[in-house]
């Protein structure tokens, strides 16, 4: 009689201990589900698609974790774990991974003073010194960059916060500076003319604020002009690259000569 009690306690504790571990499984399978469904149907939102790009990416990474882990809470407790009790050791757990994870934690930290600060937001073109690129995504953790020769850079938070960073997109307009050199033997106001036509035939140059162009050195073998104007700032490249190659063409069509370095070589007392 005694053993045919103990079987059947065995049993049914087998079949309580099975329960609850396939209900914790169901809680886990079925939650981590729910909570990609709901963080997607959260983004589809009509008023979450109005905030920031940079604000979105954060809030959906911030989102994720925290959903995951109230997910692993109720499948540890719908098993037996008593509720104090996995507090406590998710709470020691957190100071070990805390300790352990000080660069991550940096680096969450530095994701919300980029939110709050906004040095630089979705679609910024920007450059830390070690990286540049657009960036295309600012999750908790790190910022990612497409770089212009089509590379995916994953930048940590803190360091972009902990470095100085230029954000190539954050004006409107932006101005290119260039140096061309001419020879001594050409007149100077006949150059600064040529430069500032070639300025002024560009439809992407901006009329306000005017050019700058101006005599700025005596070089040992040239006459160096300082040249600057004024483009938006999505066609500074394209301006950039025209007047480089503009100016050579009007110097041709103008007869202005472009220094080089050479030596002169006097043999028996010529000069070849």
């Amino acid at each position: 009689m005694e053993e045919y009690k103990f079987v059947e306690y065995i049993k049914q504790l087998g079949t309580t201990i099975g329960l609850k571990i396939l209900l914790g499984l169901v809680i886990l399978i079925v939650g981590i589900k729910l909570s990609k469904w709901l963080i997607s149907l959260i983004g589809k939102g009509r008023g979450f698609s109005k905030i920031d790009p940079s604000v979105q990416s954060f809030i959906k990474s911030f989102l994720k974790v925290i959903l995951f882990a109230l997910v692993i809470a109720s499948a540890c407790i719908t098993w037996g774990i008593p509720s104090t009790s996995f507090m406590t050791i998710f709470a020691s757990a957190g100071v070990a991974i805390g300790l352990a994870l000080q660069g991550a934690l940096s680096n969450f930290a530095g994701g919300l003073m980029i939110l709050f600060f906004k040095p630089f937001k979705v679609g910024d073109y920007i450059e830390n010194g070690s990286v540049a690129g657009v960036v295309a995504e600012i999750t908790i953790i790190y910022t990612i960059l497409n770089t212009p020769d089509g590379k995916t850079v994953t930048v940590p938070n803190g360091t972009l916060t902990n470095s100085s960073i230029t954000n190539f997109s954050a004006k409107p307009v932006r101005r290119v500076d260039l140096v061309f050199s001419a020879d001594y033997a050409n007149d100077v106001e006949h150059v600064k003319q040529v430069l500032g036509e070639v300025a002024a035939a560009h439809e992407k140059v901006l009329k306000d604020p005017p050019p700058t162009i101006r005599l700025s050195a005596h070089a040992s073998s040239s006459l160096d002009y300082t040249f600057r104007v004024w483009c938006n700032s999505a066609d500074y490249w394209d301006v950039y690259f025209d007047m480089v190659e503009n100016v050579e063409a009007a110097f041709k069509r103008n007869n202005i000569v472009i220094p080089y370095k050479h030596i002169d070589v006097i043999m028996n007392g010529r000069a070849d």
